[in-house]
């Protein structure tokens, strides 16, 4: 009898075992991003990935996914929400389909922004909103402050560009969304849309002559070897990631470990932000050595052009079925209807 009883014990502690390796096991966490390696946006969450395993004492292990290795940013949305992956930074533009409202930086007043202008109304309430419906509706958490990628602006492959009236007739290629369309049209342009990963072989090929996107995304994807020859820097909008996680991981990870995340996330932010503006800066002169010929506008086109696109602010909110009340409040951090717009 006690043969069997100890036996026994061994025998369920032999099963036992397997349940507690597993519950010491890491917690794995997949961030996909659809940028190069070298785009700065990755090198950031590659740093983040880095210090996150560090700080967390090996309770979390990151894997980043570059490149669309996993999902390009108009898919991950559906990912974290299905479980193909635990983190992603998309930019909002890739969810309008989920969440209309998250287009409202095409919206007219925010054209021609500062990133100082734009954090008024994106760190702001009008953030925090634009974070509860988009988790709502994906089942995601936002980590919290959007992550910049920077100004967009206007680049061509064959035709000049020394105004906003020099847009007129091109093939644009957009990043996604319904507001960029519409802005496109503004400009009596055609909008194109194209994922990131497949712009620099569609530039090459004609698909379309003409593009918005960033100083550093063109720096990072060398797209002076694709074709593009001219660039305006005429803020169309300022374009940010915003950072997610899915709601079934952030449960996982529990209130000591999501504290560890959130917090690194804080201390971050700002740095990383300034960083990108540094890049930003720094693509203009690289783009100039490469040959693109860059136009910087004067302040008062950049308002005129701002003030002609407000004349479509109705019509632009009922296309892309944005909350009225919501673009309101925007508008008045923005200081549209103040004098000071």
């Amino acid at each position: 009898m006690q043969r069997r009883t100890l036996l026994g014990g061994v025998a369920a502690s032999v099963l036992a075992a397997p349940a507690l390796v597993r519950a010491a096991d890491p917690l794995k966490m997949r961030l996909s991003l659809d940028t190069s390696a070298t785009h700065t946006r990755t090198l950031q969450m590659t740093q983040f990935a880095k210090e996150l395993e560090k700080v967390a004492s090996g309770k979390i292990v990151v894997e980043v996914f570059h490149s669309a290795q996993l999902f390009r940013d108009r898919d991950v949305g559906k990912a974290l929400r299905q479980g193909g992956a635990e983190m992603g930074v998309p930019g909002p533009w890739n969810l309008t389909g989920i969440e209309a409202n998250l287009d409202i930086t095409q919206t007219p007043a925010f054209y021609g922004r500062s990133a100082a202008e734009v954090y008024k109304v994106i760190d702001g309430d009008v953030g925090k909103t634009l974070n509860a419906m988009l988790g709502k509706k994906l089942g995601i958490h936002v980590l919290g402050k959007w992550l910049d990628l920077g100004a967009s602006h206007t680049f061509s492959t064959a035709k000049p560009l020394n105004g906003p009236d020099d847009l007129k007739g091109l093939k644009i290629r957009t990043s996604g969304g319904a507001g960029q369309m519409v802005r496109v049209k503004f400009f009596d342009a055609v909008p194109n849309y194209t994922a990131w990963p497949d712009v620099p072989l569609a530039l090459s090929q004609g698909t379309f002559d003409a593009l918005f996107t960033t100083n550093e995304s063109v720096k990072s994807a060398k797209l002076w070897e694709s074709g593009v020859k001219y660039g305006l820097q005429d803020q169309q909008f300022f374009a940010q990631y915003i950072p997610m996680v899915s709601e079934s991981f952030w449960k996982k990870l529990g209130p000591d470990l999501q504290k560890i995340v959130t917090d690194m996330w804080a201390s971050k932010i700002d740095g990383w932000r300034k960083d990108m503006a540094e890049s930003q800066a720094e693509a203009v002169n690289i783009m100039r050595k490469a040959g693109i010929t860059i136009v910087v506008p004067e302040p008062a086109v950049l308002e005129a052009t701002r003030k002609k696109l407000m004349t479509t602010d109705d019509a632009v909110i009922k296309e892309l079925k944005l909350d009225p009340a919501l673009v309101a409040k925007a508008n008045a951090a923005l200081g549209v209807g103040t004098g000071k717009s």
